[in-house]
């Protein structure tokens, strides 16, 4: 099958994300977690790479973004997407921008890059070169406290034009609304110009079609933005068959917690089977201990067990000012992927639900986990994925981002009859 759309994802949920939104479209997906050997190819239509370089050092989400590009080139993709965040959180160092020039590197010297973080279906538009979240700027959501990448500036060409030597432009409202042909003779007069960075506005779903259909077969472009652009290919490129729904594998059940953002917390709230929190400062004092503390829960709990590090912003403040962002990070992201793998080592875990990027990752890779396959789309951007360990066990994950799924996501997750 020919490989229409070859993503580089800068973290795991988002990853997962896309995968779920294209195969929702009629585009079968696969979700290779780290740099995919070269022979390894897949039969799916859409490959998505899931890297750890959201937050990672420049340089390391540079080399990884790049050696995943000739990786996806070299199995002859017809185009290459840069999958960010829908709410482009990152620092005025990166790592969207140099990601993105790295990126361009790999194409010829006339290429650009056009994208948009918009993805009206997770609520969040782009106006006027300007990010919203709902009807709140980017800068006036929770996102501005956000603990490692607060967006404190909704105008993304100046956020992004802080990241990148290259010149920065955006198609405007008006221009998406003329249709495909306007947005790609506008893109042509910003390539001719010396623009490299094109941003595109769109507040509905219908301005990424019309985006999608203006680069679908452009040459020379690094298509790139979150989920909902690339949902956009995938209904141009998809078959229109529904997706087929497989059974889980027969196992216990298990919710992990680590995202601190405040749909994660009102989905922790709303749980109702057993809870048990986490505390950063007894990890630091003896993590075995309540690792250990943590699968004896998991062991007699009855219903679906919640282990959730989520608190508040004042808490997550606290604990970081007592031990480090870095530090207070590394001990939850520990604790939560050791206590998953002695799930599924000791007590027959087959079926684990994980909100929050940084931790998705952590226990991806505890559990050797190197691909995923949608099974079962259960909220926009949010999937179950078949899987298989380092041991071979079949497992069913969902990695989905703190950001989304509804309030009763954590309860309703699980019920196959209803979403089948």
């Amino acid at each position: 099958m020919t490989l229409e759309l070859a993503v580089i994802a800068d973290d795991i949920t988002g990853a997962c994300d896309l995968a779920a939104g294209v195969s929702a479209a009629g585009l079968e997906a696969e979700v290779r977690i780290g740099v995919p050997d070269a022979a390894s190819r897949t039969d799916a239509a859409c490959v998505i790479v899931a890297l750890k370089s959201r937050t990672a050092p420049v340089a390391q989400a540079v080399d990884e973004s790049v050696a995943a590009a000739r990786v996806l080139r070299g199995w002859d993709a017809r185009r290459l997407y840069q999958k960010y965040c829908s709410t482009f959180d990152s620092t005025d160092a990166g790592n969207i921008g140099p990601v993105t020039d790295a990126l361009l590197a790999e194409l010829p010297p006339d290429a650009v890059s056009v994208g948009t973080p918009a993805t009206p279906a997770a609520g969040r538009t782009m106006h006027r070169g300007h990010l919203f979240v709902g009807d709140r700027l980017l800068s006036e959501s929770s996102l501005a406290q956000h603990p490692l990448t607060p967006m404190t500036d909704p105008d993304l060409i100046r956020v992004l034009g802080r990241q990148t030597p290259h010149r920065v432009c955006s198609v405007p409202i008006e221009v998406v609304h003329e249709g495909a042909g306007a947005i790609g003779e506008r893109i042509g007069e910003l390539r001719t110009a010396g623009v490299r960075h094109v941003l595109l506005d769109a507040v509905e779903d219908s301005d990424l079609d019309a985006a999608a259909e203006a680069l679908v077969a452009s040459d020379a472009v690094l298509v790139g933005g979150a989920a909902g652009l690339a949902v956009a290919f995938a209904r141009r490129l998809g078959t229109d068959r529904p997706l087929a729904i497989r059974s889980p594998p027969a196992g216990r059940t298990l919710i992990l917690s680590g995202s601190g953002s405040e749909r994660t917390r009102s989905q922790v709230a709303a749980h109702t089977g057993p809870l048990l929190a986490l505390d950063v400062d007894a990890l630091a004092a003896d993590a075995n201990a309540v690792v250990e503390q943590a699968v004896e829960f998991v062991r007699t709990a009855s219903g679906v067990p919640l282990i959730s590090a989520t608190v508040d912003p004042g808490q997550v403040r606290r604990v970081q000012e007592r031990w480090g962002v870095e530090c207070s990070a590394a001990l939850v992201e520990d604790a939560l992927s050791r206590i998953a793998a002695l799930a599924v080592e000791r007590l027959d875990a087959r079926r684990i639900l994980v909100a929050g990027g940084e931790t998705s990752g952590a226990v991806a890779a505890r559990l050797g986990v190197r691909a995923l396959r949608v099974r079962r789309v259960i909220a926009p951007g949010v999937a179950w994925t078949s899987a298989t360990d380092a041991e071979g066990r079949a497992l069913d994950l969902c990695f989905k981002s703190g950001n989304f799924g509804g309030e009763r996501l954590f309860v309703e997750a699980w019920d196959e009859e209803e979403a089948s």
